[in-house]
């Protein structure tokens, strides 16, 4: 089914600790798509596999800063067969949904490797790291990003998803217009929240608790680290992203040894993610902007601290953010 649907994977453009991204070229369209293909072995796999997937396909409408799921395919055996949500009729998605609850491996099912492939539309930008530091800084660039950004998160907020791991590695360039167009990806730790109807679900997502600590430490809220927090953990994250974009702060990852966009608190000579120290020191004040020669106005300053702040409740929701920077 794959070889019918893609004149072959062209390459390999990303991995992660549970998939692999390709490049292919859709045999109908004849457009480039991205293709990532996750094996379902282990029951954490799984997990962020359905997460992923659940997220994308409750979305009903299109967001332009949000990546666009073209279709699921669900392999085992050889075989192959597109996935539909919710669908009761596939022993397959039934089997995988039953081994993310249970966190186990279901006995009695032979042992056949299985694997979900995503469709979504390329990205040839790259990520935000990728985009930001090999181009010299330009303030036009930087508020459209920070718009793009704030409509993507206020969309997702909107649809009642959290999406719990933003990053500038988890945010992707397209070029296809001519002028960068950001897409959020990378959905697998997100969560879909029960909520209200249109009007309250900004207020429902953001009264809806959540316990596992989990993202990427740079970026995590103080009460992440705690594991007891609210969809305004995104919010916190998106302030890191922004304040680095804008004053191009970098640190160099430890594990892939890459340069990443990300702010930092300095202790002695190390440097701890600025959720953790706040955790540690709730009355620290953060040093926005952080660099002397920095042209950041009085309102951005105010808009990140607000982001910022130790207390979930002092931030701006997503939806009051998207009016600020609006306004802004």
């Amino acid at each position: 089914v794959l070889s019918s649907q893609f004149r072959g994977l062209l390459r390999e453009v990303g991995r992660g600790s549970y998939g692999v991204v390709y490049e292919a070229v859709a045999r109908k369209t004849g457009a480039r798509v991205a293709v990532k293909r996750l094996q379902c072995d282990a029951p954490e796999n799984v997990e962020l596999a359905l997460a992923e997937f659940w997220a994308l396909t409750s979305l009903e409408n299109r967001h332009q800063n949000v990546v666009q799921l073209e279709e699921c395919v669900l392999q085992r055996n050889g075989l192959a067969q597109k996935m539909s949500h919710g669908n009761k009729k596939s022993k397959q998605y039934l089997r995988l949904v039953e081994t993310s609850l249970k966190g186990e491996r279901i006995l009695g099912y032979p042992e056949q490797p299985c694997f979900l492939w995503f469709v979504m539309e390329f990205c040839e930008g790259g990520d935000l790291n990728q985009y930001i530091l090999s181009r010299r800084p330009d303030p036009q660039t930087n508020r459209s990003f920070m718009l793009q950004l704030t409509s993507a998160i206020a969309f997702l907020h909107k649809n009642n998803i959290v999406h719990r791991d933003l990053k500038p590695d988890n945010i992707l360039i397209s070029q296809k217009s001519g002028s960068p167009v950001l897409k959020v990806a990378d959905f697998g730790l997100s969560k879909v929240c029960a909520g209200g109807s249109n009007q309250n679900n900004i207020v429902n997502i953001n009264k809806f608790w959540l316990s596992s600590a989990c993202g990427s430490d740079f970026y995590m809220a103080p009460e992440v680290w705690e594991g007891h927090y609210t969809a305004k953990a995104d919010i916190f994250a998106l302030g890191i992203i922004i304040w680095a974009m804008i004053e191009r702060i970098t640190f160099i990852d430890a594990e892939s040894k890459r340069e990443l966009l990300g702010t930092y608190v300095r202790q002695g000579s190390e440097i701890i993610p600025v959720g953790e120290a706040l955790l540690e020191n709730p009355k620290m004040v953060l040093h926005i902007p952080q660099k002397a020669r920095s042209s950041m106005s009085e309102g951005v300053k105010k808009l990140l601290l607000d982001m910022l702040a130790v207390n979930p409740q002092d931030r701006p929701d997503a939806f009051q953010l998207e009016m600020r920077m609006d306004q802004w």
